[in-house]
């Protein structure tokens, strides 16, 4: 299958283009309705299964995609991998009812730049799509837990040791996703990746489990 060539990104300030696959027609067309009323996004496509997002994704050229997991046929798993196959740049926020963790993985490993359920508020949703589209990776708490669990021997990401450097200066998630341009939610995701991974039981003592593992630099004297 041939890789699809994308043009270079629109300017920040264009709306994003969203398609939406999900076989429930009464929960895609609802949400598309209500996505649709969000400011700077509009829902490009709708698509049925798999096959269809595939079909429709050259002329529709969406910068994200909302693909759920539970789908006949062509399965969100699959259709993650074969969308990245043709599009390598395709940004995917899978959006499903499983908190199965073989299911997040699979998807993550697939190719899945987010990973949320359908439990999460529309303001969460909104600003999830918008942080898949500024090329970040928004998790649910449980979700980040899971994967941190799986990768415990990892060292921990850029971007953790950003949000870690922030519990060092006493911000809250609040404050942390607004210094880091991140929703709450994905914040507080990290500090559970985090807490995880160092095996803390809370913030405070993950900050002093990174003062002895060398993840922070001490402060130096004098100033």
């Amino acid at each position: 299958m041939s890789t699809l060539l994308r043009a270079p990104h629109t300017p920040a300030t264009a709306d994003i283009r969203l398609m939406i696959v999900d076989d429930h027609p009464l929960f895609r067309e609802g949400l598309a309705l209500t996505l649709s009323a969000a400011r700077g996004i509009v829902v490009a496509a709708q698509a049925a299964s798999g096959q269809s997002a595939l079909d429709q994704w050259s002329e529709a050229r969406p910068d994200v995609a909302i693909v759920d997991i539970s789908m006949p046929g062509m399965d969100g798993i699959a259709t993650v991998r074969q969308l990245r196959a043709r599009d390598p740049q395709a940004r995917i926020l899978m959006l499903t009812s499983s908190e199965d963790q073989d299911d997040i993985m699979a998807a993550i490993d697939a190719g899945a730049a987010g990973y949320v359920t359908k439990s999460i508020r529309y303001a969460d949703l909104v600003a999830a799509v918008r942080e898949v589209h500024a090329g970040g990776q928004p998790l649910g708490e449980t979700v980040a837990r899971k994967l941190a669990r799986r990768d415990r021997d990892k060292p921990l990401t850029p971007r953790e040791l950003e949000v870690l450097a922030r519990l060092r200066e006493g911000l809250t998630a609040v404050e942390i996703g607004e210094r880091l341009a991140i929703t709450a939610r994905t914040a507080r995701a990290h500090i559970e990746a985090i807490k995880e991974k160092l095996s803390a039981v809370n913030s405070a003592q993950a900050v002093a489990r990174g003062f002895e593992l060398g993840l922070l630099p001490m402060a130096r004297r004098g100033l």
